[in-house]
């Protein structure tokens, strides 16, 4: 894996002229049309965009879900171009923690368990793994649901489990995409909460949302355009 050492003040995203497009010839498709985006580290954004506009592809490449037709994307430092499969799965797993907007998170096994996940993945040893998933959930507010499943718990109680198994890992980048989308306006803003809090800690958080109400949160906007960055606000 081609890395270099990132130092405290590197940029966690650094892209340069990213170009995704599907298809072929007159069918073809540009997804995204260069697009250059530098995210230090601490920055709180928001990536916001009609249906189309290209963002939910830029998530993808930025969290190593797919990969550009043409340009570079440096991670925390590795340049992840020309990476195996294999390379990319342990750059996931190292440096993103991922927030969806369904939650995902195991049926049948406790919230304890579901934030264990992706230290078990990484080969944690169970002792750390539990005491690391338990720091997690209480940075997250949910340190007495630990033993209860997803179905005992709210859906903003859930998406803040899915919030604490995303930080076990302690990533260099927590990518969410539409973490509200699913979740009424209470729970949508105990989760907001704990995004502002981990923000003011200094935790790197890019999410996607079409929600203006949630990109007043952050600390920078930027919006997408048929594959175009059009806005770039406080940066």
């Amino acid at each position: 894996m081609s890395t270099t050492v990132p130092s405290p003040t590197a940029p966690v995203i650094r892209v340069r002229g990213l170009t995704k497009v599907y298809g072929r010839g007159e069918t073809a498709v540009h997804a995204l049309r260069g697009t250059t985006l530098t995210v230090e580290r601490g920055d709180y954004v928001a990536i916001m965009g009609r249906s189309g506009s290209g963002k939910s592809t830029l998530m993808n490449i930025l969290g190593c879900l797919d990969v550009p037709t043409r340009g570079s994307y440096l991670l925390d430092g590795t340049d992840v171009s020309g990476l195996s499969e294999h390379q990319l799965s342990i750059l996931r797993n190292r440096k993103i923690g991922f927030i969806f907007q369904s939650f995902n998170l195991i049926p049948r096994m406790t919230a304890l368990a579901n934030v264990e996940l992706p230290l078990a993945y990484g080969g944690v040893k169970p002792a750390e793994r539990r005491r690391r998933a338990l720091a997690a959930l209480d940075l997250v507010g949910l340190t007495e649901r630990a033993g209860h499943e997803p179905n005992e718990l709210s859906g903003g109680q859930q998406q803040r489990v899915a919030v604490a198994r995303a930080l076990a890992t302690a990533p260099a980048l927590l990518l969410a995409d539409e973490p509200t989308g699913n979740l009424d306006s209470r729970s949508t803003e105990d989760v907001l909460d704990v995004l502002d809090q981990l923000s003011a800690a200094g935790r790197t958080i890019v999410l996607i949302t079409h929600e203006d109400e949630v990109a007043k949160r952050t600390k920078r906007v930027i919006r997408l355009v048929d594959g175009d960055i059009v806005e770039d606000r406080g940066q």
